[in-house]
Parts: structure tokens; sequence; C-alpha cells
């Protein structure tokens, strides 16, 4: 189970950035958006949180970025909470500060938001700025992957796997690695290959393992990639050919 141990930021799961994608604000735009944050409207307040921290048509700058998400924030936007809870977890334009950050992600996740509910189970599991406490992280994993986050998904998967939190169980980890694997989360497909290289929860299959690593690693899965050169090695050139033809089907 040790070597299907998933890499972030020093330990076994992963956080969800924050809801930072570009949104190609034109002037007028961007001047609506800016009336309508400064009027009070928390979406708008949280839009412009965005603009500032991509420095969409503006000078990038996290202090008002950090401005802007925690006015959309104290309104209870979810999405702004999320944001300014992950700013703060990073350290982005103010020192980093896990208590807060914890603090936001649960109002966020409280309200549903699925992004939220998987980086407090990652607090939770990490015991940043919260006591650790597995059994929470579990819960609030669940409740993201349910909803069809893909990294929550991977990372409940890895808690079965490793029997943390829940019981062990190599067959509900498989389901959950799957669901991650099948939205082209490669970490969960690095890890769906290593049950199927080691016959646990599923009836053990090289051409299966060599498919899923190699779409981990296509994603640029480093690990994938060099588990992937080992597994190869005791394969026929026909599997092989088989495992790379079902990857590309990916494609």
């Amino acid at each position: 189970m040790g070597s299907r141990l998933s890499v972030f930021v020093g330990a076994a799961l992963f956080l969800v950035c924050a809801v930072l994608c570009p949104l190609g604000y034109g002037d007028s735009l961007l001047d609506e958006t800016r009336r309508l944050a400064e009027q009070g409207e928390a979406r708008a307040q949280n839009d412009l949180g965005v603009i500032y921290h991509n420095g969409d048509g503006v000078p990038q700058s996290n202090a008002e970025a950090l401005k802007w998400f925690r006015r959309a924030a104290e309104q209870t936007f979810a999405e702004a909470q999320f944001n300014l809870g992950t700013m703060i977890a990073n350290g982005e334009g103010t020192p980093p500060d896990d208590a807060e950050a914890f603090s936001w992600y649960r109002k966020a996740a409280q309200q549903g938001l699925a992004t939220a509910q998987n980086n407090l189970g990652v607090t939770y599991y990490l015991g940043r700025g919260v006591a650790r406490d597995y059994n929470l992280a579990a819960k609030w994993y669940r409740k993201a992957a349910e909803q069809g986050l893909a990294t929550a998904q991977n990372n409940l998967g890895w808690m079965y796997d490793n029997g943390h939190g829940v019981t062990q169980d190599d067959a509900l980890a498989v389901k959950w690695y799957r669901l991650a694997a099948e939205q082209r989360d490669a970490s969960a497909a690095r890890n769906l290959g290593l049950m199927y290289r080691d016959g646990q929860g599923v009836a053990q299959d090289d051409v299966a393992a060599c498919m899923w690593l190699t779409r981990a690693a296509d994603q640029g899965d480093e690990n994938a990639r060099i588990i992937l050169r080992v597994v190869v090695r005791k394969m026929t050139p026909d599997q092989i050919a088989e495992a790379e033809a079902r990857a590309r089907e990916w494609h």
C-alpha cells in the first residue's frame, strides 16, 4: 500500500486549488464588475478578487484579491470563502495561517461546496489548524466525492486503501480510484494501475495495470512513469501493445 502514497505538499492527499480561473474580462465588463462589487454584490466581489489574483486586465495584486474575497466571504459567499481560505493557506499576500484557512474552508464546506469539503478533509487529515482526525477527514472527502469531485474521490480511495478513518477495503478503494481515474485524475489512474498490478480489490492484470499507468504517465505523473518501466519488463510485446491501444482509446 505504501507505493500508492499520493504526493502533495509533503503529504499523502491532495488539496484543490482556489477557484481562480481566468475570466477574460474586457474593460466594460471589468468596470461593471467593480461597480457591483463596490455596491456590495458578493458574486461580483468574488469575481473581482479572481481578476486581481490573476492580473486579468489589471495589475496583479494579492492584497486586492484578499480584500475582495474577504468582503464576499463575510457575506457567506461560499466560493469566496474557499478562495480566501486557499490564499491564506498558501500565504499569498498574507502570512500563512492554518487555523484561519481551516475556518474559511469549514464555512464553505458546510454550504456544500465540494472543493472546500475536500480541502477541509485535508486539514483534518494533516492536522493543519485543527486536531488531526482521520474520521472527520474521511467524512468530508466522502461528501465531496459523492458530488463527483475527482480529487476527493482519489483521496477517499486512498483512505480505504490504507484504512485511515474507515475500515480498510480494497474493493472500495478500487471503486473510488476508478471514479476519479475516469475523470482523468492522474494520481487516481496511477493508484488504480497499482491495484491491478498487485491484484488488490481486483483480479491481478498486468495489461490493465499498464493501461492505467500509461494514462497517468501521459498526464505527466512521473511516479507512474517510473512504475510503468518496471511493470512492462514482465509483459510480452503483445500485452504491451494491447495496453497501449487501450490507453489510446482515452484520447
